[in-house]
């Protein structure tokens, strides 16, 4: 018989091991010596606790499932029950029942930070369908559109909760959505049929423009390109397709007007500056006509002068009033002139003068006369009233004398 702390080989044969029960039959070994036999089920007790060990070190290390786990340890029990092996079966036990407490514990823990992780995603998942909500509001289109499609990403990163409350959360967040794809299309559906509108409104302002490009009526046409800029301007923007040509043909119609224009007006600027000068140095030959002592002959040399001014042609629009001015100056002097020796030589018109001269001289004496004879009479207003009068009457009279002289006497 053999025998060690753990178990024992009959001298039958048969294989025994130690427990707080009592000694258990383990196996019955016929093939060679006690020693060998204890030997043999001293390995399969050495290979439990290797399996024990490698459960624990998964247990801990590893995201088995509390169910394998479970399912594993059942499995190792039954093994250590049915006293198979050799060795200390109640230290495998202990170690099994402490394992499965540390399962049970692993399990609550799961089930805990499953719970977190559970509400961490409602809570995301709310926030997302409320941002989505009131992004739903939003004119923001680009900026907005964007962020939608963001937030869809975000919530396929986020775990799932129960079905109901997963759906009801995904039910509103989609909604958010195609309430915002709603709102944005039509919006960009009027906003499409508006360009369409300004499209063609701005056809019909490129026909006109290219049908006045060649016009040769500058300031009505000039005028008429400045009001189609305002109503170019006024129309709207074109699909970005039709714009860009539009406003190409539009810009060349008008380039094309202005360029002939701002030829013609070269040419014109060129010949008027040369009528400037022409007319400047007539302004300066009238200007030697003054001061005039022939009557007759300035006369003459300024019709002349005034036939060739007049066979010249514009001058520029800011020197037009200083050169005609100067003409005007010499043409005045030569009416005054005129003026003087038609006083001078008109008989009629001198004895007009002197009969008023008369007439005045008459009631002047006469006034003087009466105002005497008021102050005899100690009649101080009527006097002072006739004063008066006699001041008008004496002022006419100097006026009509001084004509008179006009006359030569």
């Amino acid at each position: 018989m053999s025998s060690d702390p753990w178990g024992r080989v009959d001298e039958t044969g048969t294989v025994y091991v130690r427990t707080a029960d009592g000694e258990q039959v383990v196996g019955s070994w016929q093939a060679g010596s006690p020693d060998e036999a204890l030997a043999y089920f001293e390995r399969k007790y050495e290979g439990l606790v290797v399996e024990i060990g490698l459960l624990e070190k998964r247990v801990q290390t590893t995201d088995l499932s509390a169910k394998d786990a479970q399912t594993a340890i059942g499995h190792l029990r039954e093994q250590v029950e049915a006293h198979h092996a050799v060795g200390d079966l109640e230290a495998l036990r202990a170690r099994l029942d402490k394992l499965v407490a540390t399962v049970e514990a692993r399990r609550e823990e799961r089930k805990a930070q499953r719970a977190k992780q559970s509400d961490d995603a409602r809570r995301a998942k709310d926030d997302l369908v409320t941002e989505a909500e009131q992004l739903a509001q939003s004119d923001q289109w680009r900026a907005a559109g964007e962020r939608l499609r963001a937030l869809v990403d975000i919530w396929k990163g986020l775990p799932r909760l129960d079905r109901k409350s997963d759906d009801e959360l995904w039910h509103r967040f989609s909604h958010a959505r195609s309430a915002f794809s709603k709102r944005r299309k039509a919006h960009f559906a009027q906003l499409d049929a508006q360009r369409e509108e300004a499209r063609k409104a701005k056809e019909r302002l490129v026909a006109e423009a290219e049908a006045l490009s060649d016009s040769t009526d500058w300031g009505p046409t000039a005028a008429r390109y400045r009001e189609l800029m305002s109503e170019w301007k006024a129309a709207g923007r074109a699909q970005r397709e039709h714009e860009d040509d539009l406003w190409n043909r539009f810009r060349g119609a008008q380039d094309v007007f202005f360029a002939a224009r701002s030829s013609v007006f070269a040419e014109r600027d060129a010949e008027q500056t040369e009528n400037l000068k022409l007319k400047e140095e007539l302004a300066e030959e009238a200007e030697k006509l003054l001061p005039i002592t022939d009557l007759k002959t300035a006369r003459a040399a300024f019709r002349s002068i005034n036939e060739r001014w007049e066979a010249i042609g514009h001058v520029p629009r800011d020197a037009r009033p200083r050169v005609e001015g100067r003409m005007h100056t010499v043409e005045r002097a030569l009416q005054e002139a005129e003026e003087a020796e038609w006083r001078r030589t008109n008989p009629e018109a001198r004895a007009r003068a002197e009969g008023l001269t008369g007439q005045l001289q008459a009631a002047v004496d006469k006034l003087k006369g009466q105002i005497e004879q008021a102050r005899a009479q100690g009649n101080a207003s009527r006097a002072e009233k006739l004063e008066r009068e006699l001041e008008g009457r004496q002022a006419l009279l100097d006026q009509a004398l001084k004509g008179l002289q006009e006359f030569g006497g």
